[in-house]
């Protein structure tokens, strides 16, 4: 990918990069307290880079780091969806991956979700910034009955969130990859604007008999419009930052969602946040009356993210995170943390290199300096790694945690909301809701291996040998 440009049009990551920089503006006058967060974000990476060295751009200079940001959104059907997908497509931003929250929390979070995220390594380096975009399910009976699902289906109907001018420089933006400055312009105008937080009066009634079903399902159908639900900073250490935002007197949820802080590699995600906010908005009751009120929707949310995992590495994941259930189900009078902290020593490798030769994570191999071509026989990867001629380079995991973005919500929601679990479930997988939005959505995991298996390749051609037992 060419980074350059002709002073006249723009590209896609020059687009998402400006997209990003709108957003957070507007974010930061809508919520002063992401102002906050940021400051205290880039305080922690620069401590951390003074304090160890090179070692702390290990995934991902700090540059990127701290530019680094993800955006939540929610929209309220498939039709939603695909039009939101065709604005992100104009800054190259695809749906990857498929999350389902439903059963992910106690809580009533009616949504499945995807995330609009740059695919190319090098335009995650240009610019990496992406947007979690959830979807309500009018359709699943443990929410919603049908009565209740018309209305919603009719109200989420009847509204614009993305006007035909913005999908059209959309539209033409994602064909051309390209857009003329006065083009880029106005489109930035449009998609910032479609995400800002609209002052038209809310329906009292209606917002709050959503609410009570889930907090989630009235901040999307309750209202007119979409706007940003929380604009996440990435972080070193959030562990550090956590401390910092306390100390300042801002309120935290009570814990870190993810893996636990150990003496071993980082992996896939940790997230905080600070709680939802109390923010002024109008309401119009069924007399006409129009009051002030206020409603706790919107969070501070940050993340500290680590080395991609395989499929296998997920499958222990998933069975470590059972188990610190299940050992804090027997009431030991340890915390989750402490717990945690001692299932992963026993059972997650220790070291960089034992994940990337065990296979439980994604690495590129890069041929060490001083090695070259010289004809030798086939050999396998473990033996090259062993021998210095390759070094394994971790791939930052670029994606979510179903369990933690429920966590994330869950901490955030005064009430839990209702769900009737003797009604069945509308299934959702990845196949169907790319097929109702109308366009694949990427599965994380092939991404990170084509990765990884490029950068072996290289090494073959660089070092005119084969290499064999590849992490499968």
């Amino acid at each position: 990918m060419s980074t350059t440009t002709s002073q006249d049009t723009l590209q896609p990551w020059e687009l998402r990069a400006r997209f990003a920089l709108r957003l957070a503006a507007l974010y930061g006058r809508e919520v002063p307290a992401y102002t906050a967060l940021v400051d205290v974000s880039r305080e922690v990476n620069e401590d951390f880079v003074r304090s160890h060295g090179q070692d702390a751009e290990r995934l991902g200079s700090v540059a990127r780091v701290t530019a680094e940001r993800h955006g939540a959104i929610r929209v309220g059907s498939a039709k939603e969806l695909s039009q939101v997908g065709r604005v992100f497509a104009a800054f190259g931003m695809h749906p990857v991956g498929f999350y389902d929250l439903r059963d992910a929390s106690a809580s009533s979070v009616p949504v499945v979700s995807t995330a609009f995220r740059p695919t190319d390594a090098e335009e995650l380096a240009a610019n990496p910034f992406r947007v979690f975009t959830s979807m309500l399910t009018t359709d699943d009976r443990r929410f919603f009955d049908r009565d209740l699902q018309e209305r919603l289906d009719d109200v989420i109907g009847s509204r614009t969130l993305f006007g035909d001018e913005l999908l059209y420089l959309a539209d033409k933006a994602a064909a051309e990859r390209q857009l003329s400055r006065p083009d880029a312009d106005r489109l930035l105008d449009l998609a910032a604007a479609s995400f800002e937080l609209s002052d038209a009066p809310v329906d009292h009634d209606w917002y709050f008999a959503l609410e009570r079903i889930s907090a989630v399902a009235a901040d999307i159908g309750g209202v007119t419009s979409t706007h940003i639900n929380h604009l996440t900073p990435r972080v070193l250490d959030i562990d550090d930052l956590y401390r910092r935002m306390t100390e300042r007197g801002i309120a935290m949820i009570d814990e870190i969602q993810g893996p636990p802080d150990w003496d071993g590699p980082d992996v896939l995600l940790r997230q905080t946040s600070f709680k939802a906010l109390a923010e002024e908005r109008n309401f119009r009751h069924s007399d006409g009356r129009i009051e002030a009120g206020s409603l706790r929707v919107r969070f501070g949310e940050v993340e500290q993210r680590g080395i991609a995992l395989t499929v296998r590495g997920r499958d222990l994941y998933d069975d470590l995170v059972a188990e610190v259930d299940r050992l804090l189900g027997e009431s030991t009078g340890a915390t989750r943390v402490e717990v945690a902290t001692d299932v992963w020593k026993d059972r997650l490798p220790g070291t960089e290199q034992a994940l990337a030769l065990t296979g439980l994570g994604f690495f590129t191999y890069r041929v060490a300096d001083g090695s070259r071509a010289d004809g030798s026989a086939p050999a396998p990867l473990r033996d090259l790694v062993a021998a210095g001629v390759l070094e394994p380079e971790p791939i930052v995991y670029e994606d979510f945690l179903p369990r933690s973005a429920a966590g994330i919500f869950q901490s955030n929601l005064t009430e839990s909301g209702f769900r009737d679990d003797d009604q069945g479930g509308t299934v959702y997988d990845i196949e169907r809701l790319g097929t109702a939005m109308g366009r694949a959505i990427h599965e994380p995991n092939a991404l990170y291996a084509a990765q990884q298996t490029a950068s072996i390749d290289d090494a073959e051609r660089t070092l005119g040998r084969t290499i064999t037992d590849r992490p499968s």
